[in-house]
């Protein structure tokens, strides 16, 4: 599914939501090898960032909305849901729309026109998690959604090797953030890129500050 997109463990980590030290422990005992590259430089597809929030979820589940404990997911479950994902070819849309989930069973669901349903035409679970809406582990990371991380903000696999960018444009979010980082003010930067309102300057220096803190917080598992 989706192996356009070229993120380095960082960016994986971070935007995925997934502890950085979690993505590479899973890249060393092979539950999910990078699909750009795996060679010493890896590099994660667009599609390892939903599969790493697929086992993360499956694996962390504890506790049920009733409070009442709920038995850790086999990993004949885990790797049946990646192997779903792998067989994925429909491509999510990018208006904001898109959505992929899974249930606790390792089941896949769709969107379509009737509403979320698994691969093979049934009704969601109502224990389905969105995959590509905002994803928060227990230590405390938030990754954010997949396709508009923000209003004003897109990820498109195809584009920009799946880097997080300004609505119609090509200018990535990391880029002005290292501006920003470099001490330039929003005024400066917005003089270098008249195009980029001030919202959106907001919105992706916000986006970024998010992405960093994910990489700050250690794996508490």
């Amino acid at each position: 599914m989706l192996s356009t997109g070229a993120y380095d463990a960082d960016r994986a980590a971070a935007l995925s939501g997934v502890p950085r030290s979690t993505v590479r422990y899973w890249a060393r005992t092979k539950l999910i090898l990078p699909s750009v590259s795996g060679a010493r430089d890896k590099l994660w597809a667009y599609g390892d960032l939903v599969a790493l929030r697929v086992v993360y979820w499956l694996r962390q589940r504890r506790t049920a909305d009733t409070g009442a404990q709920v038995p850790a997911t086999s990993m004949k479950v885990i790797r049946r849901a990646l192997a779903h994902l792998g067989r994925l070819e429909a491509p999510l849309g990018h208006d904001g729309q898109g959505s992929i989930w899974v249930d606790a069973g390792g089941e896949l669901h769709i969107r379509s026109n009737a509403g979320p349903e698994t691969v093979h035409g049934q009704a969601i679970m109502p224990d389905a998690i969105d995959l590509i809406a905002p994803f928060t582990t227990h230590e405390g990371l938030r990754g954010p959604n997949l396709v508009a991380p923000r209003p004003q903000i897109r990820i498109v696999p195809g584009r920009l090797s799946g880097s997080p960018h300004l609505v119609h444009t090509r200018l990535e979010t990391r880029a002005l953030f290292a501006l920003h980082r470099d001490g330039l003010a929003a005024s400066a930067i917005r003089t270098l890129y008249p195009f980029v309102t001030g919202t959106q300057l907001a919105e992706a220096l916000d986006l970024e500050r998010q992405l960093d803190v994910n990489l700050a917080i250690r794996d508490a598992a």
